[in-house]
C-alpha cells in the first residue's frame, strides 16, 4: 500500500500546561485563530511531558507565517446540541462516527509529540485518525501567543480530535468553542496521570472528583455543536470503570478512549494494559469505545480489536519510535522469532524523520518539539554512534541545515537499522482481517 504526501493548509494551535484555577473569569467573546500564549510559568508546567520534551523551547524555525483562522465569535455559534435522551444521544454518536469512516487507527494524544507535521507523517503511512496534543484549557483561552504556537491544523487533518485539560467548566467551554470549527470531537483528557496533573487537579486526578467531571462532560455536550469524546484510565476495581464509563456516557460523552492501565501504572513497558477491562467498558455502554494500550505493531492492533470488540486504537510511544507502524512496518524488536516471515521494509527512521523535516519546514512547530522527535526516532542509531547524537545535544540552537546533515553523516558513518515488513501473504491476510 502506498501512502502518498497530501497537500495541506495550516491553521495554528499548541500545548504548554500550568495549575489550573478555580476561579471563573469571564467568557468574552474571542477569535479564533492561530493560538498563543504568554503564561508565566515555570518549564515544570508542561503537563505529562517526558524530560527530553523541554530542551531550548526558545529555539524557534524560521517559516513563512502560517494561515491564520478565521475570527469566530463565540455568539456566533447557531444551535447548540442541547438534551437528548440515552438512545438518541448513542445513535446520534454512531451516526457521527460512521460518517468519519469509522477509523481504525489512531493517533493517541502526546504532549510535545503529537503535533500537526508528526500527526500528518502518521496519516501518511496509515493513521486514520489523530488527537492533538493536551491543551491546557484555561491557558489556551487567556493567550493568544499560547493559541498560535500549540494548536495549528490543516484542511487534511481530519478526522482530528482536539483535546484539553481543564477543571472548569466554563473556561473548558470557552476554550472549546475557538477550536470547535476545526475539528471532529473535542475530547476532554481525563487520563494524564503525571505529577503536574495531580498539581494542577485535572487529567486522571479528577477520577477523585466525579461530580466535576460530570459537569465538564455536560457543559460541553449542552453547548457545542461538535462531539464530546472522553479519554480515561480504568480504577483498579473493574465495577467502578463501568460505573465511571456510564457515567460519563450518559452526561453526553459521545466516544471514549479507554487506556488500560489505572492511574498509577505510569510505565508502559512495566505495565501492560488491561485489555478486559477495557472489553468490560465496551460491552457496557452504547457509544464507540477505543483502546488504548499494548498496541506496538499490526498483529497487536489486530490482537487487541479482536479481544476488546472496539471501534480502533490508539497508540502513542510506539508510534513515535515508529510512525509507519499503521502501514506494517515494524522495528526490529518486534521481529524477534519471526524474523523468516519479515523482510527489510526499504525503509528507516532516518527516512521518516527527513520526512518529518520537511514537514516542519511546511507546517512549522517549536523547536523543542522537533528535537524530542529526532532522539525519539534515531535513539537506537545514537546508541552505535553516540558522538552524533553529544554533537546534537551541543547544540543550543537547532535548524533544519544542521539535522539533514546530522542524517547525512550517519548514514556515512554506515549506520542503518530497517524497518521491517511481513512477507506480502502474511500482510495482505491481516489487511483483510482489519477491514473485515
Amino acid at each position: 500500500m502506498n501512502f502518498k504526501p497530501k497537500t495541506m493548509i495550516p491553521l495554528r494551535v499548541t500545548s504548554l500546561y500550568s495549575p489550573l484555577p478555580t476561579v471563573k473569569p469571564t467568557m468574552a467573546q474571542t477569535r479564533t485563530r492561530t493560538l498563543h500564549s504568554d503564561p508565566s510559568q515555570d518549564s515544570d508546567d508542561l503537563l505529562c511531558s517526558d524530560s527530553n520534551n523541554h530542551h531550548n523551547q526558545q529555539e524557534q524555525p524560521e517559516h513563512e507565517e502560517p494561515s491564520s483562522l478565521p475570527e469566530t465569535a463565540s455568539s456566533s455559534l447557531a444551535s447548540p446540541r442541547g438534551y437528548l435522551s440515552g438512545e438518541a444521544r448513542a445513535e446520534r454518536a454512531w451516526a457521527h462516527w460512521t460518517k468519519l469512516g469509522r477509523p481504525k487507527l489512531i493517533v493517541a494524544p502526546m504532549v510535545d509529540n503529537s503535533e500537526l507535521p508528526f500527526r500528518m507523517l502518521c496519516r501518511r503511512y496509515g493513521a486514520e485518525a489523530a488527537y492533538t496534543p493536551m491543551l491546557h484549557s484555561r491557558i489556551f483561552t487567556e493567550s493568544e501567543k499560547y493559541r498560535n504556537e500549540e494548536f495549528t491544523t490543516c484542511k487534511d487533518d481530519r478526522p482530528l480530535f482536539v483535546q484539553f485539560c481543564a477543571n472548569d467548566p466554563e473556561i473548558l467551554l470557552n476554550a472549546a468553542r475557538r477550536v470547535e470549527p476545526y475539528c471532529d470531537y473535542v475530547d476532554i483528557n481525563l487520563g494524564c496521570p503525571q505529577r503536574i496533573a495531580r498539581r494542577g487537579n485535572y487529567g486522571a486526578f479528577l477520577m477523585d472528583n466525579l461530580p466535576l467531571v460530570k459537569s465538564l462532560v455536560e457543559k460541553l455536550a449542552l453547548n457545542l455543536n461538535v462531539p464530546v469524546s472522553c479519554k480515561i484510565r480504568v480504577f483498579p476495581n473493574l465495577q467502578d470503570t463501568i460505573k465511571y464509563a456510564k457515567m460519563l456516557e450518559d452526561a453526553g460523552c459521545s466516544l471514549l478512549a479507554v487506556h488500560g492501565r489505572t492511574r498509577d501504572e505510569k510505565d508502559g513497558k512495566k505495565f501492560r494494559a488491561d485489555w478486559n477491562a477495557i472489553k468490560a467498558v465496551k460491552n457496557a455502554l452504547r457509544i464507540p469505545v477505543l483502546a488504548n494500550g499494548n498496541v506496538r505493531h499490526m498483529e497487536d492492533v489486530q490482537k487487541c480489536l479482536e479481544e476488546t470488540g472496539c471501534e480502533g486504537v490508539l497508540s502513542a510511544e510506539s508510534l513515535l519510535e515508529n510512525p509507519a507502524l499503521f502501514a506494517g512496518f515494524r522495528t526490529a524488536e518486534w521481529i524477534v522469532g519471526s524474523e523468516e516471515s519479515s523482510k527489510d521494509g526499504n525503509l528507516d527512521q532516518a527516512d521518516l524523520l527527513v520526512e518529518y523535516l520537511k514537514l516542519c519546514e511546511k507546517y512549522p512547530v517549536p523547536w523543542r518539539m522537533i528535537r524530542s522527535h529526532v532522539h525519539k526516532l534515531l535513539g537506537e542509531w545514537f546508541r552505535i554512534q553516540p558522538g552524533v547524537r553529544e554533537d546534537l545535544n551541543a547544540q543550543n540552537r537547532l535548524t533544519f541545515e544542521f539535522l539533514y546533515n546530522l542524517v547525512d553523516r550517519l548514514r556515512e558513518l554506515g549506520v542503518r537499522i530497517p524497518l521491517y515488513k511481513k512477507d506480502t501473504d502474511d500482510a495482505e491476510i491481516l489487511a483483510d482481517d482489519l477491514a473485515s
